[in-house]
């Protein structure tokens, strides 16, 4: 199987401080990867140096076989990388339905916009019955989904999902979960899902990453991550 992504010695410094060390990751395509560990490990510094927002003090980005380590955040999202944010970030006095649109900005396929628009509609129904409805006024549960469905309107090859469990409930959280199956499963999308969460990591993904101090102390199918100890080690660094 090829990889759709291959992250190569990254390394990220902010000011004095190492955040990441040479971090290497793969993301075989039709796969679900993720990344798991615990707050300030170096998830997000990870995705966010791979989606462009961060700029590496050394390392490559490669996606689709091509090296993307130097280009904007807008040509990585037009080749088809897209990055829903840890926190949503979404436009809370705009309804539901721009905010989604919003997402298909870079995209000129009439048709494929509107076949996305009704495969979220059908994946979180919620946001079609509140289409209308300011985002901000939604609960947090139906903003992950807002977040998410934006992502996938941005037609993208892979996913990066960044701590979509945050602040949601248990029963929530299991919803978001059959989702991202969901999306992988309909739309054959490669999706990078970077998690504190490890339920919900191992419940959807076949291959782990686990993180602590901007390191990758484990990595390997998530059957034998959840039986190797990494995990109590990534969190709790013993």
């Amino acid at each position: 199987m090829n990889n759709i992504l291959e992250i190569r010695g990254l390394k990220v410094i902010y000011g004095k401080s190492v955040a990441v060390h040479d971090i290497d990751i793969d993301v075989p395509e039709g796969s679900i990867v993720t990344m798991v560990g615990a707050n300030g490990a170096g998830k997000s510094t990870t995705v966010n140096a791979m989606i462009g927002i961060v700029k590496p003090a050394s390392g490559a980005v490669n996606f689709l076989g091509e090296d993307v380590t130097n280009l904007s955040t807008a040509d990585r999202v037009r080749r088809g990388l897209a990055l829903v944010p840890e926190g949503r970030k979404l436009f809370p006095f705009l309804s539901v339905y721009k905010n989604l649109i919003l997402g298909a900005t870079m995209r000129s396929d009439k048709t494929g916009i509107a076949e996305d628009l009704e495969f979220v509609y059908e994946l979180f129904p919620k946001l079609k019955d509140r289409r209308m409805q300011k985002a901000g006024t939604l609960s947090g549960g139906e903003q992950q989904m807002v977040a998410i469905a934006r992502g996938i309107m941005a037609g993208p090859k892979l996913l990066c999902l960044d701590e979509p469990s945050i602040g949601l409930a248990p029963v929530v959280i299991e919803d978001i979960g059959e989702a991202i199956r969901r999306i992988n499963r309909s739309k054959g999308m490669s999706i990078l899902l970077v998690e504190q969460n490890v339920h919900l990591g191992f419940g959807c993904a076949e291959y782990c990453y686990a993180l602590t101090i901007g390191k990758i102390i484990a990595s390997g199918p998530v059957d034998e991550i959840k039986n190797s100890g990494a995990v109590h080690k990534a969190y709790f660094g013993a």
